[in-house]
């Protein structure tokens, strides 16, 4: 009797988890444990004006190549974005037809971008490739964290904007 109660007890428990985490994920919340951005719960807002730099966005990254490769590393985790992805949540650091030149770090448009040192290595010692630089194409955002070791579009490039999910809005966060 006393086993039925505590499966019982546990099925209820696992039911109500499932409930909260299926709720927050239709109502548009996410939560961050990643350091790109304060940690803590986010939610995902319609985008009804256009995305500008500083904006922070939800954004799902392209499947294949090099998401394929960062998600096999760790880089990425897995969610519910096409190719099994979870979304980024990243600023936005340059928009189409900005200049974005990388070196050792990142410069927008003449401009050097704090903290945005390129890692050649990763803490596994496997090689990094950044990406080549040049004019952010039409359609795509430039995102970048102002967190040295985020795996951001210094290394994957500009993604298409329709990938974006919306603006993130902080709900409750943890200060940095």
């Amino acid at each position: 009797m006393r086993g039925a109660r505590a499966v019982a007890v546990l099925a209820m428990a696992a039911a109500g988890n499932f409930t909260i985490v299926a709720a927050g994920l239709m109502g548009g919340y996410r939560l961050n444990m990643t350091p790109s951005v304060p940690l803590g719960l986010w939610r995902i807002e319609t985008i009804r004006r256009p995305v500008r730099v500083g904006d922070i966005v939800f954004a799902c990254p392209q499947p294949g190549g090099l998401s394929g490769q960062a998600l096999s590393r760790g880089y990425l985790q897995r969610g519910l974005c096409p190719g099994g992805f979870a979304p980024l949540i990243k600023p936005v650091a340059a928009l189409p037809g900005q200049a974005v030149e990388i070196d050792r770090e990142v410069i927008i448009d003449g401009t050097r971008l704090a903290s945005s040192a390129i890692r050649r290595f990763d803490g596994q010692g496997r090689p990094m490739q950044p990406w080549s630089g040049g004019r952010v194409p039409f359609g795509t955002l430039f995102l970048q964290s102002s967190f040295e070791g985020s795996y951001d579009s210094r290394y994957f490039g500009p993604i298409p904007a329709e990938g974006l999910l919306g603006f993130a809005r902080p709900v409750l966060t943890l200060p940095r």
